[in-house]
This record gives structure tokens, sequence and C-alpha cells, in this order.
């Protein structure tokens, strides 16, 4: 169980979110959610997605947040509305609000409109050459019913959400398992998007884990249970449904027998290296799952091979009886593994 652990965590470090980078995200979700708070009828606004859940992996890439307007400011808007007003309006109302004020701090700031709402691009690349970009959705009271009504540029709809509720259920719990449970769902989300088409969205991903982890599993029998049951639901044509039981159900990216036979692999693999004793059985099982992250043995040793040889001591031609002006072992080694030595 040891290497297991060792090489779980060894997963954990290579996609843990640099703290500039998050500190940064976060920074700049709090000052467009402060401008957007000025604009006509604004209630509320809200932090959401990865940020809020804590579960951000590397690179940081956006912050979500949204603004929620009362309805009684806009009684045009929304399917409980008169409907004399689109979305597409607001949300360009928006934009032409917020843009001159974030350019105020950002001056090449520029706010596009997505599906949801704004988009903000910085254009301030930080040391490492991140520039975390904000997601706003702009939201709208409901009449009836929990939650709130968002936009669906694509179609000029209105779509029932509540991501304020997700954030306060992914973050209850006893601390222990709060940061037991993250650690899964940023590890399961790796695992997710190392497809060159991942089957489920990051956000469904994490209401799996939510679901099928309990205290007192562990990191490595959490993402297992997950992956196994995730599967059985597919695998029984069952939906998952939207734990805040306001969005119609969670859909797939790909087709739900390739995502429950890739769920399934994945939690057959981790059964071995809970199981396994021989450390080669462990490395062997977890590369067929993170094989980003996890060399194979046979891998494993050849680049250790290669780098002890990298860092071996340059030998004189003439000790060795070579008539050329020098050469090192390095050198020869880089090239037999396709290094970009001359010949």
């Amino acid at each position: 169980m040891g290497t297991l652990s060792n090489l779980l965590n060894d997963i954990r470090e290579q996609i843990e979110a640099e703290d500039d980078a998050l500190n940064e995200a976060r920074a700049r979700l709090s000052f467009v959610r402060s401008k957007a708070g000025s604009f006509y009828g604004a209630l509320r606004t809200y932090r959401s997605g990865s940020l809020a859940a804590h579960t951000m992996n590397h690179p940081v890439t956006d912050g979500d947040g949204g603004l929620v307007l009362n309805r009684n400011y806009y009684p045009g808007l929304g399917p409980e509305g008169t409907g004399t007003e689109a979305p597409a309006t607001i949300v360009s109302e928006l934009v032409t609000h917020i843009g001159p004020l974030i350019r105020g701090e950002y001056p090449d700031a520029k706010v596009h409109q997505s599906k949801r709402g704004p988009k903000i691009h910085f254009h301030s690349p930080l040391a490492d050459g991140s520039d975390p970009t904000v997601d706003l959705v702009l939201a709208l009271t409901r009449k009836e019913g929990s939650g709130i009504w968002i936009p669906n540029l694509e179609d000029d709809s209105w779509e029932p959400s509540d991501p304020e509720r997700h954030i306060t259920l992914f973050n209850r719990g006893a601390a222990t398992f709060r940061s037991t449970r993250r650690q899964i769902m940023r590890l399961a989300k790796a695992w997710n998007k190392q497809f060159v088409k991942p089957g489920a969205s990051s956000f469904e991903m994490s209401v799996w884990v939510w679901e099928f982890v309990e205290p007192g599993m562990g990191i490595a029998k959490g993402l297992e249970t997950t992956f196994a049951e995730a599967a059985n639901r597919l695998e029984a044509e069952e939906p998952t449904p939207d734990p805040a039981e306001v969005s119609p159900d969670l859909r797939l990216l790909i087709d739900s027998r390739t995502m429950a036979a890739r769920l399934r692999k994945a939690a057959d693999h981790l059964a071995a290296a809970r199981t396994a004793s021989d450390d080669d059985d462990v490395r062997t099982a977890l590369s067929n799952v993170f094989w980003n992250y996890v060399d194979a043995p046979a891998t494993a040793s050849l680049t250790a091979s290669v780098k002890t040889l990298k860092a071996a001591t340059p030998v004189a031609a003439a000790a060795l009886g070579v008539a050329v002006s020098g050469t090192t072992v390095g050198a020869n080694i880089a090239r037999a593994y396709g290094g970009t030595g001359r010949p």
C-alpha cells in the first residue's frame, strides 16, 4: 500500500495548481464580481466551479462566478417574464457595462460574450505564463422553484440551475473528509482529461465523487469506488441527476457505453493496484490508469538509467587511448536514446 500511496502522492503533486496562479484567479474573480455588482438590478454575485470547490488542477485557466439579477427590475426577461427581452440583449448590456470598469485595472483586457454571459480575457500574464480568465454567468431569480435561471445564448433560451447549492454540497462534511474528497475529485478530473476527448465534464466527475465516496475510504479506495459505481450506473443505463435537484440530468460528452468501459477499466486497474504485493505490479496497474503521470516499470527503469548515464562524469579521451579531441559518456547515450547530439 505504501508504493500506491507514494505514486498517488506523486500524481497529486504533478496536478497541483500553483499558489500564485490560484491567488491571481481568485483575485480576478473577486474584482470582476465587484464591478458586475454595480449593474442595474444586481441582487448578488457568487463564486462557482473548481475555485469555489477547492478542486482546481494545474494549469489554472479560469475562475467561474455569476451575477444574479432581481427579476423585478426586468419584467420582460426570463421564462417567467413577458418574454419581450432576449437574454443576449441583457448580456450585451452587461459586457458594455463592465468592460471599461475592468480596463481601469487591466488596460488590455477584452470582454467577450460566451454561452452563459461575459468572458473576460485579461491579457496580463503572470511570471509562469498563466493568464487566468473569468467566466461570469448572468442569472435571474426565479418566481417559482429553487435556484436561478441562467441563459443559453446559443439558442436564446433560459435553463434552471443552482450553482451556489452545488458548492454548498461539495464543501460539506468534516474537514478531513472534505480534504480527501477534494483530492479524489482532482485525481478523477485528471484521469478524465488524459483522453483526447474527455468522456464527462469536470463537474460530472466531481458529482460522482460527491455521490459515491464515503468517510473512511481513503484516496485509493475512494477513487476506485467512484469509477466502479459510475460504471455500474452507466451500464444500467441510469442517468446522473443534478445534486441540487434543479437542473435536468447531467449529460456525458461521449457515448455512455464508451464511458462505462473507460470507467470499468480504470476501476479494475485500481483494484489490482490496491491488492498487488509487488511494487512493479502496483506501478504497472496504476500506469494503466494515469498513463500521463506514471511510467510502467520498464519505462521508469529506462528513464532512470538514462538520467544516471547523462549525469556520468566526463572521461578524458586520452585516458581511454582515443585519439580525438574529447568525448563524454553522456553525449553518446543521449544520441542513442533520441537526443539531438550531432553524429
